[in-house]
């Protein structure tokens, strides 16, 4: 793989990068190894990567962006989407004269990064996707109020964390339909035909256990909807299966998120 942008990359560079009605914080390490753009977590930072970055080091260009509203200096939009966070990824990358990229994503992230290489064949080098991307249907009526009572119990804390940049600047209510909105896309039928279609690479590196909100064995379930996705389409394979669960796997298994 080598790197090919519409300009050199030069040296580290922090900023912001305009797109529709907002503006997103962007960091570029530059360099001249290969492009890597990391999508993160639905209400996640950049600096969830820091470990992954830090482990894959020189060889790669490393290039994070908090999404709208996330972190402490993405600005606020009328679009909090899915279709906005994949046009998020162009925007990003053409900001920086990049072309062509590897996509590490996790968790919503991984979804995301899915949907592009998918729509973006001759520019994805490929794609490491992150204990998340799994076609299951596990978004129903209740599942949709538990959701909803989730964020509504989190809401009365999570403002006086925003200043860190910890938590978004989303209500409770937006952040519900933004993960009511995953739970439909990743829907068999939705994201099947999405991960049966990639024509690139990709390695998937799952956790184990349960992640926010989820009871018993469901994430795991969500998961072994994977083995058939694998079955169908030879690009995609299982990389590593690790012992952290979902939360946890950026910071204790971070080793395992490589090319």
């Amino acid at each position: 793989m080598t790197q090919n942008s519409t300009h050199p990359a030069g040296s580290r560079w922090t900023g912001m990068v305009p797109v529709d009605d907002t503006a997103l914080a962007v960091t570029d390490t530059g360099g001249s190894g290969i492009p890597v753009v990391y999508l993160n977590g639905q209400f996640a930072t950049q600096g969830y990567w820091r470990r992954v970055i830090a482990e894959l080091g020189a060889d790669f260009r490393h290039i994070t962006y908090d999404e709208r509203a996330r972190g402490r200096k993405s600005k606020l939009s009328a679009d909090y989407s899915f279709e906005a966070a994949v046009r998020d990824v162009d925007a990003v990358l053409a900001a920086r004269g990049v072309e062509r990229a590897l996509v590490v994503g996790w968790s919503y992230g991984a979804v995301v990064g899915a949907h592009w290489a998918a729509r973006n064949p001759e520019r994805a080098l490929g794609a490491v996707l992150v204990d998340g991307a799994a076609p299951h249907d596990w978004l129903d009526e209740a599942m949709e109020e538990r959701i909803r009572k989730l964020f509504r119990r989190m809401g009365w804390f999570m403002p006086l964390l925003r200043p860190t940049g910890l938590t978004p600047r989303l209500n409770p209510a937006q952040m519900a339909e933004s993960n009511i909105e995953l739970g439909r896309l990743s829907r068999a039928r939705e994201l099947g035909p999405v991960l049966d279609g990639i024509s690139v690479q990709v390695r998937y590196v799952l956790a184990s256990g349960s992640s926010l909100g989820s009871k018993g064995d469901e994430q795991e379930e969500i998961r072994a909807s994977l083995d058939q996705v694998f079955e169908r389409n030879p690009n995609l394979r299982l990389s590593a299966k690790v012992a952290s669960n979902h939360g946890a796997i950026l910071k204790k298994d971070f080793r395992a998120v490589r090319w």
